[in-house]
Formats: C-alpha cells, structure tokens, sequence
C-alpha cells in the first residue's frame, strides 16, 4: 500500500514535493493544506482534495506523513509542534542555531502524542549535515569547512520577504573563492564566517517604504544576516520578474585533516553539490527520509529524529537484498 502523504503550504516546498512524488512509486498524494482560500490554489494532481489548513485534524487518519513546507523563520518554530500532536511530520527547519531549541519542542509533542517527527530534513541541514559527520569519525585531527553557492538561499529569501515593505526578495549566498582555494588546497585556514561568504539580497520595495530600514534591519538580522558582509540592492519589479526566477543552489562540504604516527600525511575530504533547482532537489531528501520516517512509525518509535538517526537502506524503496546485490 502507498505511504500517503500529505502537504501543508504549497509555495516552492509544496509544489517540489508534489512533483517529487511522481519520483516515488510507494508513495501518493493524499491531501495538500493550505491557508489561503483552498479554492485560489490550484494543484498539478487531479483528483487530489485542497483542504483548509484549520480543517487538518479531521485528516489525521487519512495522512501517513505530512510535510511541513512553511518557513523556518516564522512557520515551523509553531507549525511542527503543533501538527506533531494528530500526524507523524518532517520538516526543512533550516536555522542551524535554532536546531536544539526546535527538536526539543517537537520531541515533546510527538512523544506526548504517540507520533514520530523529523526536523531539519534537506541538504544543509541533511546531506551536508551527514557529510560533516563522516568527516569528523574518519578524520579526528582536523577542521570542517562549508561553503554555499553561489545561489538562492529560500529561507533567507523567506526572511527578507517577510520585512514590513518588502514586496519581493531574492537572496544569494556567495563563497568567497579566495578562502575556497585554501580549503581546498589542504591550507586549513581558519576562517572566520565574514572570510567564507558573502550575501548579496535583491528586494522589491512596497511604494513609499522606507528602503534604509529595510536595508538596517536585513543587515541586522540575527542568524541570517548579521556576521556576513551583505549587500542590498533594490530593484523594480519587471527587473526582479526578468532576472531574479531561478532557484539554483549547491555548495562544499570540506574536511581537511592529518593522519600517521607523526601527522605526516594531508588529507582532503569534499562533498559537493550543483544544484538547478534548491526547492526540487530538497523535497527528493525530504521524500526520501519521509520513507524512514513512516518505518519508523510501523516499527512503534516515538518523538522526533534526525538525519543522524536514519540507517541509510532505511532511505531505499528496495530490500536489503537488492541493496547488498547492486549498490554496495
């Protein structure tokens, strides 16, 4: 029998997962939730319900994962917890210092409710996440290194949209090539977070707002903008609808680290990603781990997860036979 999933929000996530779906033959839309007007938003899946979002609790029983695809800033922090009390849930939670503070309040809704939860499920938070830990058991004497971009960051575009006067905005994380080149050289640097990125933000301005403190409080944000140099252009609307649509993404994950009695030989660990689309790459990782997550469920496990805590054929569609046959 299909996973059946579910859909809260339908922006950039919503729709990635949607079209992920058809990439997954165990798996099927059941329902997609939305605050807007369920009327106003239209899906790709026929025969698929649009529901209102203050309507979910009556579809606990007809969803086996629901995917949270709201923002970090100011929709999952709530979101997660709450719909961890009727459904087993996974979300992109992606504000990296938030992470603890975040899993404990939804550890405690799913226990509390019987469910299983992940959070901060995509490639950074996720793959790269994975990729450090391999780095820092295989390589103990060492230095991490990430870098990301050059491209759109959804949920520090997210942040910046959601500033009183900003109609629109785009941002890009840039790596400064300078300090890539020394990571990857075996230098091992140590860099300060300014030294390793740039961010470069593209905003379309609501008539009459006031663009200094739109451009005071992007640069001031804590967690997003805060320690990078940052740069805030604005531009009209017919620029950004011309120039700023794509959502091309990537980065590195370095470890770069000495093994030997004496320490005398180098060694370069790199993980990469080039990415055309963020938000359809991010939902495969999401469906993905949605697949373990409902294990886990079937298997009687409570409370939230993370990537950490996944055995990777937990990931596959396919048995551990044709796993050990024709991937390892």
């Amino acid at each position: 029998m299909a996973i059946r999933i579910g859909i809260m929000g339908y922006g950039n996530i919503g729709r990635g997962i949607e079209t992920a779906l058809a990439d997954n033959k165990d798996m099927e839309l059941a329902v997609v939730f939305t605050r807007r007007d369920p009327a106003s938003v239209k899906i790709r899946t026929a025969g698929v319900p649009v529901v209102s979002a203050a309507d979910a609790e009556k579809w606990k029983d007809k969803v086996d994962v629901l995917v949270l695809a709201g923002g970090s800033a100011t929709d999952l922090p709530h979101q997660t917890p709450e719909y961890a009390k009727y459904f087993n849930v996974i979300d992109t939670f992606d504000t990296h210092a938030h992470i603890p503070k975040h899993f404990g309040a939804v550890d405690e809704a799913a226990k509390a409710a019987g469910k299983v939860a992940m959070i901060s499920v995509g490639w950074d938070p996720g793959l790269f996440s994975l990729a450090r830990l391999f780095g820092h058991v295989i390589l103990p004497e060492g230095k991490d290194y990430t870098f990301w971009g050059r491209g759109v960051s959804q949920g520090h575009s997210d942040a910046i949209r959601r500033i009183p006067g900003v109609k629109n905005g785009k941002q890009y994380t840039c790596p400064v090539e300078k300090a890539l080149d020394a990571v990857r050289s075996g230098e091992n640097p140590d860099l300060t977070t300014r030294e390793m990125h740039t961010r470069e933000c593209y905003v379309v301005a609501e008539e009459g707002a006031d663009k200094a403190a739109i451009e005071k409080a992007i640069k001031t944000m804590p967690n997003y903008f805060a320690d990078y140099d940052t740069t805030v252009h604005f531009i009209s609307e017919e620029e950004f609808e011309k120039n700023h649509q794509g959502l091309a993404h990537g980065g590195f994950v370095f470890r770069s680290g000495k093994t030997g009695a004496d320490k005398e030989h180098s060694h370069v660990m790199e993980y990469r990603l080039k990415l055309d689309s963020n938000p359809e790459f991010t939902t495969h990782v999401v469906l993905a781990y949605a697949r373990a997550l409902y294990r886990f469920a079937q298997e009687g496990r409570k409370g939230c997860f993370t990537v950490f805590d996944v055995p990777p054929a937990y990931l596959s569609p396919l048995s551990g036979e044709e796993l050990r046959a024709h991937v390892l």
